[in-house]
């Protein structure tokens, strides 16, 4: 008897040795899928830890403050299942922080899979991966919040079926936008980032163009903004949907402000066999820019044009 009861505890010690961690962690408390974890927070405050892996889920953030953390950066990927045929993340609460996840093959029927879908509320993104998408990051408008991105990659995004609002980054009526040392290549189509944000920082970042695809504007402020443009790396592919120009100020109406907009310290050149002559800033806001010590490779225009 003494020695079937020591097995049974054995037996049910190596069970518990050998059961699952649990793949979505807040503080102490583990869930089976990651809406359980969000919508365990509900609209409090919280971090969710994600265990290394591949998933197929989504979530919706309806409220709170809520941070998606990968244990490892780059271990976590969410790919392919898309929450209300829109994103892996579907962000409407009160502001979310993403860290570390990868994003990939997020493709909808309306064009727009996207690895975020942001609603409202603040935004922030660091060490993460948007790969092969018709979308990487998309929102919607919200004039009182910001979104910023940091140390970031965006590559083989834009590729919309129908031809129409998939690119790498595009943020809506937002009240700024901040772009900080993040990558961005091989796109499939549209805009590496486009913006209609009023006030914009997009800062050391790289826009390869080399092996892009039917691609258009490297930044496009659609509707004009304030801010600064600097330091940024831009070589430009031979594979354009439009190739007049790089960065594009108010193309579509200039509803915000641009004056003094600053466009400076920045190096951009054409891919091997460009033969084409882009103007490096399109300038349709009808204000002036401050626009300084770029570096222009041969065969772009050095100063501003003004439609």
């Amino acid at each position: 008897m003494r020695f079937a009861a020591l097995l049974l505890t054995l037996t049910a010690g190596g069970a518990t040795a050998q059961a699952p961690a649990a793949r979505f962690v807040i503080g102490n408390q583990g869930f089976a899928t990651l809406q359980d974890a969000v919508s365990a927070i509900g609209d409090g405050e919280g971090t969710i830890h994600i265990a290394p892996g591949t998933y197929r889920e989504c979530a919706v953030q309806e409220a709170g403050r809520i941070a998606y953390v990968a244990d490892r950066p780059g271990s976590v990927t969410f790919q392919r299942v898309a929450c209300e045929d829109k994103a892996a993340l579907v962000l409407r609460g009160r502001a979310a922080r993403v860290e570390g996840i990868v994003f990939s093959h997020f493709k909808v029927e309306d064009g727009n899979g996207a690895g975020i879908r942001i609603e409202k509320g603040d935004l922030s993104v660091g060490r993460s991966m948007f790969l092969d998408s018709q979308s990487g990051i998309l929102s919607a408008e919200d004039p009182a919040s910001t979104i910023t991105v940091d140390h970031s990659t965006f590559a083989g995004l834009g590729n919309d079926p129908t031809g129409n609002g998939a690119h790498s980054i595009y943020v809506g009526a937002y009240g700024a936008l901040r772009v900080t040392a993040c990558r961005f290549e091989r796109g499939a189509g549209g805009h590496y980032v486009k913006t209609r944000s009023p006030r914009v920082e997009v800062v050391g970042n790289s826009f390869d163009d080399t092996r892009g695809h039917m691609t258009n504007y490297m930044i496009d402020l659609s509707n004009g903004a304030r801010g600064r443009i600097a330091e940024n790396v831009f070589v430009m592919g031979r594979d354009k949907d439009n190739h007049s120009v790089m960065i594009s100020v108010a193309p579509e109406g200039a509803n915000n402000d641009s004056t003094g907009l600053v466009v400076e310290r920045n190096r951009a050149t054409l891919a091997p066999g460009v033969t084409w002559r882009p103007v490096f800033v399109g300038n349709w806001s009808g204000e002036a820019l401050t626009i300084r010590d770029n570096a222009l490779g041969e065969g772009i225009e050095a100063t501003a044009r003004k439609w």
